[in-house]
């Protein structure tokens, strides 16, 4: 069973990912992106075959996630297999709700439509007022945050008979939990002989999402897709970070909901790609190696350690020579960059403290990290710019704030590993940086300008590194940042569903998996 608080309405984006293999290191060479995407785009490595590039679905996908619903609500009623039995089954009489919570109210046509919750048991149920005989009333529910609703359409609809002047629904449960189905709810409403329909927002009850930290989980599960194992609307790395977010916040919470996703999106893609989480890009293999070993923390299951292994000793494959060492980013060897050592760094580091006895991955750490630090891409302000040129020097482009969080992480994994006090004091002087620059934060409030699949996801890995880091400081002195940014997306950047868009000093827009991601992230590391 599920449990919890408030939440609801969502959109729609892309996906996914590539294959490595050997060959001889050359000098690095800077891929310029295909489109004006602010020098970053989804598919960002142009030397790769097209096979390798990141793509919208898996390889053994053969079709796209659904990716509309019904324009309105259609005229048929549900068919008996959307029937849901949680605590109660649905069609359940209101009058038998313990509470009763008003949603939101909308007119059409002099009527008012409202929808209504019992958070108690997690049941919702329509209703309308200054109505006339004939007027109809009902309820829609979508398990893809507000994507499609087909089975789950005009949900309880009934008309007004004569002589009343309010009607209203059964109850409906908002979530299928038999089936981990984490759902939302919308009332909706038709004048009698009239075409004209109106709908509340989407939302939920409490269940599930009893404070803000729960409730961004929550929104971020309507996304999960049971068949494939990923987060619908973003792609394969970002799926590694949803997932990542989703064990921190069970962690942070004690809300353990959700601990299905872990094995399932395990053993649903233990053998995509090239197996075992590995794929053309290193940076993506070193996200599924941290996922794993946040799984592992949780569940203690070996296999999410040994699958961690795998990946980073298919990563060192990967270091040369080539400007004095590190890490190629991909299986063209075209370009060494920030990302792919960073997380090289705190891959190994963090491999390092969860197995006795370890020297081989500790030395591979400490060796990518004094390789990160003198290979110039930290420039004068103490920001991270993206990669190496051709020749070895910072290549200028543009600090992403995942380029300053990362390394933060890996600070902090690499002084737990060694206690070497120096490399917080260097973190400290990094998250610095970042945290004051006007460029990475205007108005006070993470940013990051730029466009592609890719880019808001950037804003999570920021914050979760920075709340790692913090965690290490006696002073903790960055709670005060990580609360502003999250006080003020949750006051500014939140739809009915608890969805978030990318800029988190708003507006809200529209959300994704990967924006998503980013302020269950953000609401994680604030606490």
């Amino acid at each position: 069973m599920l449990r919890a608080a408030v939440l609801t309405s969502l959109l729609t984006s892309t996906l996914v990912v590539a294959v490595p293999s050997e060959s001889v290191a050359v000098a690095p060479q800077v891929g310029q992106p295909t489109a004006d995407c602010g020098n970053y785009c989804d598919n960002r490595d142009p030397a790769l075959p097209p096979s390798a590039r990141r793509s919208p679905y898996r390889p053994d996908t053969s079709a796209p996630p659904p990716t509309g619903g019904p324009p309105s609500t259609g005229n048929a009623a549900p068919s008996p297999t959307a029937v849901i039995c949680n605590r109660y089954c649905d069609a359940r009489d209101p009058a038998l709700a313990p509470s009763n919570r008003l949603a939101q109210t909308v007119t059409v046509g002099g009527r008012r439509i409202s929808l209504h919750f019992n958070d108690t048991d997690a049941m919702g149920w329509a209703a309308i007022a200054a109505a006339g005989q004939g007027d109809e009333v009902w309820l829609d529910r979508s398990f893809d945050a507000g994507v499609s609703w087909g089975s789950g359409s005009r949900l309880g609809n009934t008309a007004v008979p004569p002589g009343f002047g309010d009607w209203r629904t059964m109850m409906f449960n908002v979530d299928d939990w038999a089936n981990f189905g984490v759902g939302l709810l919308r009332a909706c409403g038709r004048p009698a002989g009239s075409t004209a329909i109106a709908c509340t927002s989407w939302y939920r009850t409490t269940w599930n999402a009893g404070e803000r930290r729960t409730a961004a989980a929550t929104a971020l599960m309507e996304r999960y897709n049971l068949g494939n194992g990923l987060f619908d609307t973003t792609s394969w790395w970002n799926s590694a970070n949803a997932l990542t977010a989703i064990i921190d916040n069970i962690r942070v919470t004690g809300m353990p909901s959700y601990r299905y996703v872990i094995a399932r999106t395990y053993d649903l893609n233990l053998h995509a790609w090239q197996g075992n989480f590995i794929n053309d890009y290193n940076d993506d293999v070193a996200w599924w190696g941290l996922a794993w070993l946040a799984a592992y923390d949780l569940t203690g299951d070996s296999r999410y350690l040994n699958t961690a292994r795998i990946g980073a000793d298919h990563i060192f494959r990967y270091w040369d020579s080539v400007c004095g060492g590190g890490i190629w980013w991909s299986s063209s060897r075209t370009y060494k960059n920030a990302i792919a050592n960073s997380l090289y760094v705190q891959l190994n580091a963090a491999l390092h403290n969860r197995i006795p006895g370890d020297a081989v991955y500790l030395q591979r750490a400490r060796t990518g990290w004094t390789w990160f630090l003198n290979s110039k891409m930290i420039n004068s302000a103490n920001l991270v710019n993206d990669g190496l040129t051709s020749t070895c020097a910072n290549n200028n482009f543009t600090p992403w704030s995942y380029n300053q969080g990362v390394p933060l992480a890996a600070l902090t994994e690499l002084y737990r590993a060694t206690g070497d006090a120096s490399l917080l004091a260097r973190a400290r002087t990094l998250a610095n940086a970042s945290t004051s620059s006007t460029f990475l934060n205007p108005g006070g409030i993470l940013f990051d300008d730029g466009g592609g699949g890719d880019v808001p996801s950037f804003k999570g890995i920021y914050v979760r590194g920075l709340a790692a880091l913090n965690r290490a400081l006696a002073d903790r002195p960055y709670t005060s940042y990580l609360r502003r940014q999250a006080d003020t997306a949750y006051a500014r950047d939140r739809s009915s569903a608890d969805a978030y868009d990318q800029p988190w000093a708003g507006p809200f827009q529209r959300s994704d998996a990967a924006r998503q991601h980013s302020a269950v992230d953000l609401m994680n590391a604030a606490g």
